[in-house]
């Protein structure tokens, strides 16, 4: 879906500007989304975008992206863009990647879990990625060096755990009915090995991991639009997060998040890349 070229070089202050530009559509898209949040299904237009499933699209997802894709078009107009409701649009090497709605379960079902993603791709990794929450007005940012958290008009810095043991660790996942049988078994072997195990979060989850109130997060069968806003995160804020054999997450698949690199460590083993 991108094109395999070297990472485009940007600047410290082009990144500076890129993570600026993200936090104000982020939450210009948001202020699309909340209208259409706890009504009925027809009044968010709700569809199922599976032939085989249950992959929901609502009016509000839709419309939240074109929001970005204007804004995008309109800045940096020599910029790719790749959502998950309108597809890619090739551009000059740096790619805004957008999921409008993560978790659209959780939002058509009147639940918090869930949020705007977007992040901007050099190639090789996202290097500027924004989670917006807009009902709770919580805004999580970060560039792959530090992240912070803006909410009810105050910011601070996101700092991961210092937990270093997997058995005093929590660990969540949205679910695991989008793993394999083995993988399965995988995760709930890291799980019964953690002091607690919680279920259900989408984005969210990465986001309580950067925030040092999880310790490890754990996804499967991810897009690149599902993760890559979430790593300059969870790595801005000290954390690890890697595939599950320990590779580059910007390609989503099986994913792992953790505080730090000791827990990763145990976190990779328990998921058997060791």
């Amino acid at each position: 879906m991108f094109d395999h070229t070297p990472a485009v070089v940007v600047t410290a202050a082009a990144r500076f500007e890129y993570l600026e530009f993200a936090k104000a559509v982020a939450r210009l898209a948001g202020a699309a989304i909340l209208p259409y949040f706890r009504t009925s299904a027809v009044g968010m237009r709700l569809e199922n975008k599976a032939a085989d499933g249950f992959d929901p699209v609502t009016r509000a997802d839709r419309e939240a992206e074109q929001v970005i894709r204007q804004r995008i078009n309109q800045t940096y107009p020599e910029h790719g863009i790749y959502g998950e409701e309108f597809g890619l649009q090739i551009g000059n090497g740096l790619t805004w990647v957008i999921d409008p709605i993560d978790g659209t379960r959780a939002f058509m079902s009147g639940m918090l879990h869930w949020g705007v993603l977007l992040a901007l791709f050099d190639g090789e990794n996202p290097i500027v990625g924004v989670l917006y929450q807009p009902y709770t007005d919580e805004l999580f940012f970060g560039d792959g060096v530090s992240a912070g958290m803006q909410h009810a008009g105050h910011e601070r810095p996101l700092k991961t755990a210092s937990v270093t043991d997997l058995a005093a660790a929590t660990t969540c996942t949205t679910g695991t009915q989008w793993l394999a049988a083995e993988q399965r078994a995988q995760y709930a072997g890291l799980a019964a090995s953690a002091q607690l195990n919680c279920t259900g979060g989408d984005c969210y989850l990465f986001a309580l991991v950067a925030m040092g109130q999880m310790h490890i997060g754990v996804d499967g069968s991810l897009n690149p639009y599902d993760i890559q806003a979430l790593i300059p995160i969870i790595r801005g804020a000290g954390g690890v997060i890697t595939t599950w054999d320990g590779g580059n997450p910007s390609m989503g698949g099986n994913v792992v998040a953790s505080a730090n690199a000791t827990l990763h460590a145990q976190a990779l083993e328990q998921l058997g890349a060791n």
